[in-house]
């Protein structure tokens, strides 16, 4: 591991496999492509994901870097607050559900717990590659469902940026900002306030 890489490992309470410890959401990327293997494996990693009923109610449309025209008009779906670092990533995607079950068509109403463990496979295999991923709800989601011609009985709902993280100095009062951003300290609430056993609120008493 680089002096790099061990600066933005989290410090977990309990022994987690490497790729939880060292994700993170950089805002910072080196604006090269992400190969086709390493896009084509965290898809796969997504694909596995549990979901209820095995329906697998999410997808992705996805625009890698290289494809110029395809990746603008991407870009051009965020939230404008989003487009300037999200310019650099290596690959853009959109996620969209499914409302309804395929087997009965009733609502489904886990689907987007289904598509947030899709996406968590996805980041924790970035993760595994070297790769890192920022998800983002502030997206355009009409100028989505228009463009991408998203037929009824589906939503988009968020976007994800991935590709390699820009480790180097920055040079620009924009790159010191948005190292500012991705440099804080990454907390979590400690389980105690997450975990809890016979009333809401109380915390489990076998925790550590």
């Amino acid at each position: 591991m680089s002096v790099d890489e061990a600066r933005i490992v989290n410090d977990t309470d309990a022994n987690v496999i490497p790729a939880i410890a060292m994700r993170w959401s950089p805002y910072r990327f080196d604006q090269r492509p992400v190969e086709d293997d390493h896009l084509t494996t965290c898809l796969e990693a997504a694909k596995w994901a549990a979901s209820s009923y095995n329906e697998q109610p999410w997808s992705f449309i996805v625009a890698r870097r290289q494809d110029t025209t395809a990746f603008e008009t991407m870009l051009e779906c965020l939230m404008e607050a989003n487009r300037a670092w999200a310019s650099r990533a290596g690959a853009l995607l959109f996620t969209v559900i499914r409302t309804t079950f395929e087997s009965n068509q009733k609502p489904n109403r886990v689907a987007l717990h289904d598509l947030g463990q899709a996406a968590a496979h996805f980041a924790l295999q970035a993760t595994q590659l070297g790769l890192q991923v920022h998800q983002m709800a502030g997206v355009q989601l009409e100028q989505i469902r228009t463009h991408y011609n998203i037929p009824d009985g589906y939503e988009p709902e968020t976007a994800i940026a991935i590709g390699y993280p820009d480790m180097t100095a920055p040079t620009t009062p924009e790159d010191q900002e948005l190292e500012d951003r991705q440099s804080g300290p990454r907390k979590r609430r400690p389980l105690s306030e997450l975990v809890f056993s016979d009333n809401f609120g109380q915390p489990a008493t076998w925790l550590k």
